[in-house]
């Protein structure tokens, strides 16, 4: 076993997991509710899906801190609430703008700050540049991949909207606020759609590469 998702059983999971365009890149769907010790034991990356129930993932919270331990690699996307339950992680809230687009000589406030990461090789930046909600405040060490400035009027530092942390734990934990599972599963929002893909192209390359080696 390579690559595991959690479902969580709404439209948009189903879809995206299920789905004509993306079941294949799975080779394990566990139900949320139903995940239990002993189901990611030959699983070397698992994707947390964006806006899975955040109870869910608390009282999972053994589960996945083992996986890590073992030193795989854990997924972690936007609105499930991480900074509750994944080691590491701090969230500030930030306004939605969820049309600044439309805004006049609209530029985005996103910044790519690691373009030699490897999950670049496999979709370019412009995928990663929709709305947000809220920001990360990457622990000491983590990568911060794509950032944001602060925001004077909040009095809000400069945060990420995607970082990879091999410092919290033994294994390597990425984390982001975006919800590409919900647009895609949603058929809204051409970004998040190309964002999943790119996602799930660089993490079945990385299951697999890390599935053929011993896996502690």
């Amino acid at each position: 076993m390579t690559l595991a998702v959690l479902d969580g059983g709404t439209f948009y999971h189903h879809e995206s997991i299920h789905g004509a365009r993306y079941r294949d890149r799975f080779d394990r769907v566990i139900y949320a509710p139903e995940l239990r010790a002993g189901d990611l034991d030959n699983v070397a990356t698992l994707i947390v899906p964006d806006r899975i129930d955040p109870v869910l993932l608390r009282a999972h919270r053994p589960v996945l801190l083992d996986f890590l331990d073992r030193k795989r690699t854990l997924i972690v996307l936007g609105q499930t609430e991480a900074y509750t339950w994944a080691p590491g992680v701090r969230w500030l809230p930030r306004p939605i703008n969820y049309w600044w687009w439309l805004e006049k000589d609209a530029v985005p406030v996103q910044q790519l700050a690691s373009p030699d990461h490897e999950l670049f090789h496999y979709m370019p930046f412009e995928d990663a540049i929709w709305h947000f909600h809220g920001i990360l405040l990457p622990p000491p060490g983590a990568e911060a991949l794509v950032t944001v400035p602060g925001d004077p009027q909040l009095g809000d530092p400069p945060g990420a909207l995607l970082y990879e942390d091999r410092v919290s734990t033994p294994g390597r934990l990425l984390v982001s606020t975006l919800d590409p599972f919900y647009h895609n599963g949603s058929h809204f929002m051409a970004a998040a759609t190309r964002f999943l893909k790119g996602l799930l192209d660089w993490a079945n390359a990385t299951a697999a590469a890390t599935y053929q080696k011993p896996i502690l």
